[in-house]
């Protein structure tokens, strides 16, 4: 005979959350906690609007952010919001029931996006994404927010970097945080900037949760834009190269903050480019 236990949300929640501060204490809260330290990200009395889009890595970083409140070292506000770009109403109740099931009070606000940019032939979606980040950025004002929190992760930053080299010619990463040009006082923070997505995928299974994979109403349902997209494309390179170097990633991380300057041709500082032989004379 069979005996099914019925597990109630409440029980649910704290389940979820005792699984991030011990069964993924390494992987994840460690990891966690060493970014907000090392990179100086939160401080005392400040406001944090956390962005949830849908996905496993936003709904992680409320979770952490909800523990790290609760009984972290400082005292500071959050607030857990949702810009609903044109979401459909199958993926928008999603992220409303996930919000529930996780126990996040999460504010859900429109906007047009989706509706504005699905017209343009030409870069839709860098249009998309500076058009919500611009929302953000409001509703963070609006809220007296001092800080946005992002969840991309330690893939995020490897993928972007190796993007930026192959596809932009130029060396440069993804930051744990930084101000912003538009919105003087605010700060744009990312707290899941250590943590693997490898990592954050097993939470997800290990609780048997379901989030949003993309959540653009035009390509939720097209697999084949995923597949032949340029961030795809990096991550099947470095999961190859892993075969042989398995702490290739990590080294391409730690190479971005150990850069020897007597050893490139030209690098930029304050949009200011400069070039070996400015002062190569000078070191006869």
């Amino acid at each position: 005979m069979f005996v099914y236990k019925v597990v109630s949300t409440m029980d649910k929640i704290q389940e979820i959350e005792r699984s991030i501060i011990k069964k993924y204490r390494k992987d994840i809260w460690s990891k966690f906690v060493k970014a907000v330290i090392e990179f100086e990200l939160i401080q005392e009395n400040d406001s944090l609007m956390v962005c949830i889009s849908g996905g496993k890595d936003s709904f992680l970083l409320a979770k952490c952010i909800q523990e790290l409140e609760r009984h972290g070292k400082y005292s500071f506000k959050a607030h857990y919001v949702c810009m609903n770009p044109g979401y459909s109403e199958k993926n928008k109740e999603l992220i409303i029931n996930n919000a529930k099931n996780l126990g996040i009070d999460l504010e859900m606000f429109e906007s047009d996006i989706f509706d504005i940019v699905k017209d343009v032939e030409k870069s839709p979606c860098y249009l998309c994404a500076r058009m919500r980040r611009g929302c953000l950025y409001h509703k963070a004002q609006e809220l007296g927010c001092n800080k946005i929190v992002l969840g991309h992760h330690f893939d995020d930053v490897i993928e972007t970097t190796l993007l930026s080299m192959f596809y932009g010619a130029e060396i440069k990463t993804m930051m744990p945080k930084l101000y912003s040009d538009n919105f003087p006082g605010l700060e744009l923070i990312r707290p899941l900037y250590l943590v693997k997505e490898e990592d954050i995928k097993a939470w997800v299974k290990y609780h048997h949760l379901t989030f949003l994979n993309c959540a653009c109403r035009f390509t939720e349902n097209v697999d084949k834009d995923e597949d032949s997209s340029k961030r795809l494309e990096i991550k099947e390179m470095i999961r190859h190269m892993r075969k042989t170097n398995p702490n290739v990633d990590y080294n391409i991380y730690k190479a971005l903050d150990n850069v020897n300057l007597d050893c490139v041709v030209g690098y930029k500082k304050d949009k200011i480019y400069h070039r070996f032989l400015d002062d190569y004379k000078e070191k006869k």
